[in-house]
């Protein structure tokens, strides 16, 4: 199975660091290690600045730290662009929009289980990007179809180059825009949600998956063609568990849950111990047994993960840190209490 479970660890890949080379040495510190995306270090990183690059249309002001999009820009750059589609340096992410993505990929990665990328989702991508009217890309029908297709292309080229280095690389699509999908103000309704997103993964090599922190309806993210999904467990206990049937699917059919359990907020941090927080993931475990889902099952189709990505502590990467060793920590109680033998 390309991607590993038994509660190894990973994480997001957003984070508050300044220093890279110090990034990289923690984003290396989990079981499945990925390369950090650092927005406090410059605004070329991101995540939707980093998604945007050789996009057509696109209208970046690095000083003001704003990313729209402008029609007539779209309409003129877009033949040029189309013309070069074969180039998969088109695609991938260049040294100036990423300060560690290539010195993640010529660190030795071969012995990890997998390894693992990431790439902001056309539909958070396209809801958080305003054309000249302050209308969301991704309500325009010209531009829509396209960027589908630009970004299903960027999964493509970048999760190459990760199993060059790794065979069992594997990539999330960042989508916090999904949460907001089915609010009557969206103006995006979940059919033509389910219809692009299904066009959107078609496209893309797998395995795959989807990443959010935020509670988007589970039944239409765990139905989707995905091979992964990492989530907030964190916050979304009671709403998760309460999917159980659509869960027991997605396992049965080989998906991976990655458990979000630990906070990286310096508060709720503070109050939690490694005990407590398996005292919840096992809570929501319990429900699910009880609903007939296999817990050897769902221990092999398991990793932990941070709750969330944490910009805003005013310890900057401190507690962060500490959210990445307590992950490990608590992957290592929970493998050695349920015999699943070291980490690795």
């Amino acid at each position: 199975m390309p991607i590993p479970g038994d509660f190894l660890t990973t994480a997001m890949a957003v984070m508050p660091h300044t220093d890279p080379e110090r990034a990289l040495e923690v984003a290396l510190s989990v079981d499945i290690p990925f390369w950090p995306q650092l927005p406090r270090l410059s605004y070329f990183e991101d995540m939707y600045v980093q998604a945007a690059e050789h996009f057509p249309g696109i209208v970046l002001d690095i000083k003001g730290r704003k990313l729209s999009f402008s029609t007539q820009k779209f309409m003129s750059e877009l033949e040029t662009v189309m013309a070069g589609f074969d180039d998969p340096t088109l695609f991938d992410v260049s040294p100036g929009y990423s300060a560690v993505y290539q010195r993640f990929l010529e660190t030795p990665l071969a012995d990890r289980p997998a390894i693992r990328g990431q790439l902001e989702g056309p539909v958070s991508f396209g809801f958080n990007v305003s054309d000249e009217n302050d209308r969301p890309i991704l309500f325009n029908d010209t531009v829509r179809p396209f960027l589908l297709e630009f970004m299903a292309r960027r999964v493509n080229v970048q999760l190459k180059r990760l199993k060059q280095k790794n065979e069992n690389a594997f990539m999330f699509v960042d989508e916090p825009g999904l949460q907001f999908l089915f609010s009557a103000m969206s103006g995006y309704g979940d059919i033509q949600a389910k219809k692009d997103m299904e066009a959107f993964f078609s496209m893309i090599d797998s395995p795959r998956g989807v990443h959010l922190c935020g509670n988007p309806d589970w039944d239409f993210l765990l139905n989707l063609d995905i091979d992964i999904l990492s989530m907030d467990i964190y916050t979304n206990q009671d709403v998760f568990a309460a999917y159980a049937q659509t869960i027991k699917r997605f396992l049965e059919k080989g998906g991976v849950l990655v458990w979000g359990i630990v906070p990286t907020n310096i508060e709720p941090f503070a109050k939690e111990s490694l005990e407590s927080l398996r005292d919840q993931l096992e809570n929501v475990w319990t429900k699910l047994y009880a609903k007939g889902i296999d817990r050897d099952l769902l221990f092999s189709r398991s990793l932990l993960s941070p709750a969330t990505c944490c910009l805003v502590n005013p310890d900057l990467e401190k507690t962060v840190e500490k959210g990445f060793l307590a992950v490990k920590r608590l992957s290592e109680m929970l493998r050695t209490d349920y015999g699943l033998g070291g980490n690795g």
